[in-house]
């Protein structure tokens, strides 16, 4: 596809992936990326090298596979904190730079230096270790981008415990899901924020979600906007009394766990992957160092929430390059639709993250979005999440970053611990496309036989090798971990993406193979609506599909069928969707309920999502055979 923005010289000669390449006698990107492929060793290794990522104990041996990729382990022998890594030699070094700035829907603004932060870290550190915190505990974080949860994020690691994000708008029931999954004995929470100026009562949301989460004993509360929040005596700790006498960091081998990100699959509760401290702040370094072409001293902004990968990715990434993170919190497009413009220029962002999305809502607004904002310290647009539609990507580019920004379009998730693929700012870049594997990651496309396909064919995005951010596992389920990427073929991560590689070179992405839906960038299990649903006395069964949506990228249609009794009239559609939310949170609203007679089911029960979706989209279905009753389609299509 022919290139919509291309690199110039000074461009390429400034970047980051120029200066790595030819340090090593490698001419450019291609050159490296092909040697990082097929010698990963050598690449990671350098990498931890050339970032100076600070291993307290220096490890004796790159990669051991010997369990098989699956379990492959990284940087064996070595110990460290991915906290202190991240914090601990710029607060010596550059000690009065801006680490983190927060600027909250009121536009309030606060920010915290490198000493700043790192001294809050390690007091906060302290203060939970006082509460009889200890390594390996899992704590929950749920809190909207503030500095505070930039603070809570690295504390928890700087002692040793296992953080666990969870998505600031999720609803009681999905926040108790994940803390009890975990085994969570902390949170970490606010009291309330704005969404488009209304107030978010946070904690009592978390205080609805521990009545089903007794292991949790402590929480403690930072006064993000100064809420009257309801108390109990002996379990919560208000902030500044939590930030107790700093603590030094705990070195911990490589493998230690440092996060349990949580992610939705197809069937069942919602899977943890598991980070580890040094696979992914050597992956995530690497990632802010290389695609966004981050500098010491960059400004990089993500619009998105601790709760999602793209928070961490954020967090870790841009700390560990010495750059500062500028996070956003509330409504994008409120109080004015330019919100997000004017923040990057007042801020001086040089990289902003979005999805496609927040690009399709803003869109909307036309030249209101961005017009009058000085964008002039911008160098790249972020993206990730979700496939491009070419109108808004093309709006982004030729209007919003009037054709000079490129968007570096990453795609991965929470699972791999950031991207597989990427596009590369010394590289030109076609509209939509995700530009080449990201450095070190056999990437490939492969058909049902497991052959690969190029020039443009569409099949299953696989990766071939090991990683260092790979999850190291379901969190208290490896089965369903080997059986959801590794089941398919030998040895070979199946990621469940539809994919192609087109003449050119260029990687483009098609949507998901499997049936986890896509709600505005935020992957979410078909399981996880119907089992609200069917929660309902009349509802029977449902089934959840994800239909295309001009903003959202993708919808839930849900399709239930109803006890015998049962009325399907809009009462009850209005008490369902009041399920889901209730359940999911208000992000995740479903847009259509419709009433079924039946559900097409295999011969063994299992509903098939693919046909019921093909078939309220009046699609080709495909292959029915394994259909106990090819009929049951004409319910979809006759779905009130």
């Amino acid at each position: 596809m022919t290139p919509i923005w291309t690199p110039s010289h000074e461009v390429v000669e400034a970047a980051n992936t120029t200066r790595f390449a030819r340090a090593h006698g490698l001419a450019g990107h291609a050159e490296l990326l092909r040697r990082s492929v097929k010698e990963p060793e050598w690449f990671w290794n350098a990498v931890v090298g050339w970032l100076d990522l600070g291993f307290a104990t220096p490890y004796t041996r790159v990669l051991d596979a010997s369990k098989g990729p699956e379990w492959a382990q990284w940087f064996v022998g070595g110990e460290l904190n991915l906290a202190w890594s991240c914090l601990g030699g710029h607060a010596a070094t550059t000690p009065d730079h801006e680490a983190v700035v927060a600027e909250r829907e009121d536009g309030e603004v606060s920010s915290r230096s490198y000493r700043q932060l790192a001294d809050d870290v390690a007091r906060l550190a302290g203060g939970l270790r006082a509460l009889g915190v200890v390594d390996g505990d899992r704590v929950g974080l749920v809190m909207p981008m503030s500095t505070a949860a930039v603070t809570a994020f690295h504390a928890i690691a700087w002692m040793g415990a296992v953080v666990v994000p969870i998505f600031s708008g999720f609803s009681a029931q999905a926040i108790a899901s994940r803390l009890v999954d975990s085994g969570a004995v902390a949170v970490i929470t606010a009291d309330a924020s704005t969404r488009r100026g209304a107030q978010v009562d946070i904690k009592a949301t978390v205080d609805a979600a521990l009545r089903d989460a007794p292991g949790v004993r402590h929480v403690v509360i930072h006064r993000h906007v100064g809420a009257d929040v309801p108390w109990r005596p002996g379990r919560d700790v208000e902030w500044d009394d939590a930030l107790g006498e700093a603590i030094e960091p705990m070195w911990v081998p490589s493998e230690h766990p440092v996060m349990i990100a949580y992610t939705s699959g197809t069937t069942g509760r919602p899977k943890g992957a598991v980070h580890v401290h040094g696979g992914l702040l050597v992956k995530l370094a690497q990632e802010a160092h290389f695609q966004a072409d981050l500098h010491p001293g960059d400004r990089l902004a993500w619009i998105t929430d601790m709760g999602w990968i793209m928070g961490p990715w954020a967090t870790i990434g841009t700390h560990a390059g010495g750059g500062t993170l500028v996070v956003l919190d509330g409504a994008p497009d409120f109080p004015a639709a330019d919100r997000v413009a004017r923040f990057a220029e007042r801020h001086r962002v040089n990289f902003l993250g979005v999805s496609p999305t927040l690009v399709r809502a803003l869109k909307t607004h036309g030249r209101s979005a961005y017009a009058g904002a000085d964008l002039g310290s911008l160098r790249a647009f972020g993206s990730t999440g979700e496939p491009w539609n070419m109108d808004p990507y093309m709006w982004l580019f030729d209007e919003v970053g009037a054709g000079r920004v490129p968007i570096i379009n990453i795609s991965g998730g929470t699972e791999v611990g950031a991207c597989f693929l990427s596009c590369d700012i010394t590289l030109p870049i076609a509209a939509c496309s995700l530009g080449r594997p990201s450095l070190g990651m056999a990437m490939d496309v492969w058909d049902d036989q497991g052959r690969p396909i190029r020039d443009g064919g569409v099949g299953e995005l696989v990766c071939t090798a090991p990683w260092p951010g790979m999850t190291r596992g379901v969190w208290g389920d490896p089965a369903r971990y080997l059986e959801t990427y590794w089941s398919r073929w030998p040895g070979v991560w199946v990621h469940g993406d539809w994919a192609s590689v087109d003449g050119d070179g260029d990687w483009f992405l098609h949507g998901r193979s499997d049936d986890t839906l896509n709600v505005a960038g935020k992957r979410v299990g078909p399981a996880e609506y119907e089992s609200a649903l069917v929660s309902h006395p009349a509802v029977v069964e449902a089934c959840a599909v994800g239909v295309p949506h001009r903003t959202k990228g993708e919808s839930a249609w849900c399709y239930v069928v109803l006890r015998p009794n049962a009325a399907p009239d809009d009462a009850l559609r209005a008490e369902l969707v009041d399920a889901v939310v209730q359940a999911l949170g208000r992000a995740f609203r479903p847009g259509a309920i419709r009433f079924a007679d039946t559900l097409p089911r295999t011969r063994s029960a299992k509903i098939v999502r693919r046909a019921v979706r093909a078939a309220a989209l009046g699609e080709d279905p495909g292959d029915l055979s394994t259909l106990e009753d090819p009929a049951a389609l004409d319910a979809i299509r006759a779905a009130r």
